[in-house]
């Protein structure tokens, strides 16, 4: 297996693009869902392992070299798990990592009989979800003594009902919004814009969306409007994000086509790009997009090329998730307006 001092290497010397007379303005958040291991299993349990999270300390070079801070958002049992809470300690104290919440609500207590797959947040009844977020969140203030301030809800599953307890808590950024998605059963995200934006009147929850775009605007729109007069429209209009849609996603797309992503966002008047995997899905095994070693070294590789070449070609700001309400940008980020959706 190559190191990754040397992969790094490798990526930097490929693709170099031509400078820019003049670079736009970005803000840029790398973000990591700290979790247990079994994304792709189908199994849903309080016990899960969480050997993924000694892998973080492979993403230094993009803190040490490139200079992006992460944020990193931890599930109850990742906060909780002591060999875990070293790994976030130095990713924390060595590199500035932030820690956020990442809600797998059917594996925080008070733990029940789970179903496969778990009921929908918004099935749940509310006091149950209250306490389990606030189970979670008193697990990352143990950790690191300050509460937390950034969110991700498990699966995409926060639906609009369920952000005022968010904020009841503390939390100011929320990053549970997939654009281009609609998800059977639980939110439709579709129309959800790619920037952030706030989603009350006084401004105080940001939601940051991870960064998802149609390639041609004009087909998401006659897509969505099509399928949602269809029976079973939600799984139908879910698919376009297969064929329609360009991501910042290193597992879903190439570091050429989220570099396109990037482009064409800010192209399109976007300010602020938020990335984001799964922790899981670097260790060899734990996922069907990451097999081997060689695999895992590719990802690494992909995830470093892609942010390099951002900052050659952008005026970029990194920035944790929980700074990005403190931003001079934030000012004119949109509220949530009237649009079909749970965003």
């Amino acid at each position: 297996m190559c190191s990754t001092g040397s992969i790094m290497t490798q990526a930097s010397a490929k693709n170099t693009p031509a400078p820019r007379a003049s670079k736009k303005e970005l803000l840029v958040a790398v973000t990591a869902d700290v979790e247990e291991e079994g994304l792709f299993s189908g199994r849903y349990s309080a016990d899960c392992a969480v050997r993924n999270v000694a892998l973080l300390p492979r993403l230094a070079p993009l803190t040490r070299e490139l200079g992006f801070p992460l944020t990193l958002l931890c599930t109850h049992a990742v906060l909780t798990n002591p060999e875990s809470r070293v790994t976030l300690a130095r990713m924390r104290d060595s590199l500035g990592a932030e820690i956020g919440a990442h809600l797998h609500h059917w594996s925080t207590p008070p733990f029940g009989p789970e179903a496969s797959p778990p009921v929908p947040t918004d099935k749940l009844p509310t006091e149950l979800f209250r306490t389990r977020l606030r189970a979670l969140l008193r697990a990352g203030q143990d950790f690191q003594g300050t509460p937390l301030r950034s969110f991700r809800m498990g699966r995409w599953d926060l639906k609009a009902a369920l952000r005022p307890l968010l904020a009841e808590e503390g939390i100011r950024v929320d990053s549970s919004v997939c654009p281009l998605r609609v998800f059977p059963n639980g939110p439709d995200h579709f129309t959800a814009p790619s920037d952030p934006y706030w989603t009350d009147p006084g401004h105080t929850l940001l939601e940051a969306p991870v960064t998802q775009i149609p390639l041609f605007p004009w087909t998401a729109g006659a897509f969505y409007a099509t399928t949602r007069a269809l029976p079973g429209g939600d799984a139908f209009a879910d698919n376009f994000h297969f064929w329609g849609a360009l991501s910042a996603n290193p597992l879903w797309h190439c570091s050429t086509l989220m570099y396109l992503a990037a482009r064409l966002h800010v192209e399109r008047g976007g300010r602020a790009l938020c990335l984001f995997w799964h922790s899981s899905e670097m260790m060899p095994g734990a996922s069907p997009h990451v097999r081997t070693e060689r695999d895992a070294d590719r990802l690494f590789a992909r995830i470093y090329d892609f942010l390099r070449r951002l900052k050659e070609d952008f005026a970029v700001r990194p920035v944790t998730l929980s700074a990005l309400p403190d931003a001079p940008e934030a000012r004119n980020f949109a509220e949530r307006g009237a649009a079909p959706g749970d965003w």
